[in-house]
């Protein structure tokens, strides 16, 4: 296992390449401005590793000297955000910058043994470092110097740092080298960098597939160690990081380094007990296709929504459950709501999914039996909704291929785009909806104020 570099290597700007151009220019008038108040300030992480790999950053991360109520009071479009670790975010009219103080891994305040006698509550509500009794990271605001917040950092290929002042880029911890080797690789013992934070597993997965990077053999066999520890982490972070992972573009690789490793039976142990099994003989082949479909997607620059994108992985999952609440008596929408229920039920206790995308996901698959009734009661309020164009992907995604589903989809699609009432193929009219209506006829509320007619006779 690599050893940790405690000597920075400095690679000058003829040296690497990297054009300011390429650059956020928000995130760089922080640089400055904070240069200019004299501050040290760094772009780090995953800005500088796409750089030189010739990839477009999504963002472009700021660290500093400055702490975070310093750099408040230089930018008046500061806000100040985060327990467990405060960050400044500078806004701009398109764009967030954030800034993060340098950091220091060595607790600043005494062990709680070591607090005054009658006064521990006062101390610890104060504390800038604090972990759990497993070494997990719960809090840390200690601030340090430029190398001590590389060495910090998860892997070696995001500890590198571009300085503003002379255009360099500063490697405290042998990133470049496995940049350039490809190799996804921990800063320090793996086994208590996991432990620190369990989400770097995840992370480390992530980079591998979307890098095409190799994950360094110790750092690989320290995360299968530790599998069964990522539900130690806070359900919303788990499901943001699943979010990263299955719109990354390469979600069936980052799929295949997840059951590799033991995460994906962790995070999802009935869906993958179920992927595991066959139903009526046949594997579960259609997740698979759904993952590669989701990739493509993303891969042509199309943005899937967070609905869309677990009704199509889950899809399947939920429809068997469906199916047996149905077997059992329950109509079409009961049986829906319940299989989506005790789907919500076992993942979110590990992975939380917000309610209101749950409740969205439950109406993506329990909306396709709308789409047989052409043209229905009110045809235009059906498309008006705001997660029809998910409706009718999901029902072409999972079924398009049936040729009566293909006519059903391409009647709603004009509809949609002409927005304006379609003649229904004779075929696809349903044979009730065919025949004239009869009117019911209103019965009259009687008065029960009112005189018996005989009276007065």
């Amino acid at each position: 296992m690599k050893k940790e570099q405690h000597s920075s290597v400095i690679i000058a700007r003829q040296e690497h390449g990297i054009s300011r151009k390429l650059m956020s220019p928000n995130a760089l008038r922080v640089l400055y401005r904070l240069k200019d108040n004299g501050f040290v300030g760094y772009f780090v992480g995953g800005c500088v590793r796409d750089l030189l790999l010739g990839r477009e950053p999504k963002d472009f991360d700021v660290v500093t000297n400055a702490t975070p109520n310093e750099v408040k009071r230089i930018f008046r479009n500061c806000r100040l955000v985060g327990r467990r670790f405060r960050l400044a975010h500078i806004h701009f009219h398109d764009e967030i910058i954030e800034v993060a103080t340098f950091r220091s891994q060595a607790p600043d305040d005494p062990e709680p043994e070591q607090l005054e006698a009658g006064k521990p509550e006062h101390r610890q509500r104060h504390v800038r470092m604090l972990r759990d009794d497993d070494g997990m990271i719960l809090r840390d605001n200690v601030y340090g110097t430029p190398e001590e917040d590389a060495l910090r950092r998860d892997f070696t290929v995001n500890s590198l740092s571009y300085n503003i002042a002379d255009f360099s880029i500063i490697d405290y911890t042998g990133g470049l080298a496995d940049l350039n080797a490809g190799i996804i690789r921990t800063i320090g013992d793996p086994d208590v960098r996991f432990q620190e934070d369990p989400v770097r597993m995840l992370r480390a997965v992530r980079f591998a597939a979307q890098l095409g990077f190799t994950i360094e053999e110790h750092t690989r066999k320290a995360l299968a160690a530790a599998a069964a520890t990522i539900v130690r982490a806070a359900p919303p972070r788990l499901y943001d990081e699943m979010l990263k992972l299955l719109l990354s573009g390469e979600g069936a690789k980052c799929y295949d380094l997840l059951c590799q490793t033991g995460l994906f039976a962790a995070l999802f142990p009935d869906f993958s007990s179920w992927l595991g099994a066959e139903s009526e003989g046949f594997p579960h082949t259609r997740f698979g296709e759904m993952l590669d479909y989701v990739d493509s997607r993303i891969q042509q620059g199309d943005k899937v929504s967070q609905p869309l994108l677990l009704a199509l992985i889950f899809g399947e999952y939920i429809d068997e459950k469906a199916e047996r609440f149905r077997r059992q008596g329950a109509p079409w929408q009961q049986s829906v709501n319940a299989a989506v229920a005790e789907f919500m039920g076992e993942t979110c206790p590990v992975v939380m999914i917000a309610n209101r995308v749950g409740m969205a996901l439950r109406d993506i698959i329990s909306q396709q039996m709308r789409l047989k009734k052409i043209p229905g009661r009110r045809p235009e309020t059906f498309i008006s909704r705001h997660d029809f164009n998910d409706i009718i992907e999901y029902c072409r995604v999972t079924r398009g291929d049936k040729k009566e589903v293909g006519k059903q989809l391409d009647w709603w699609a004009a509809q949609a785009e002409q927005q304006a009432p379609v003649p229904v193929p004779p075929e696809l009219m349903r044979e009730t909806e065919a025949l004239p209506r009869k009117r019911k006829r209103r019965r009259r509320r009687r008065n029960p104020n009112a005189k018996s007619g005989t009276e007065g006779i």
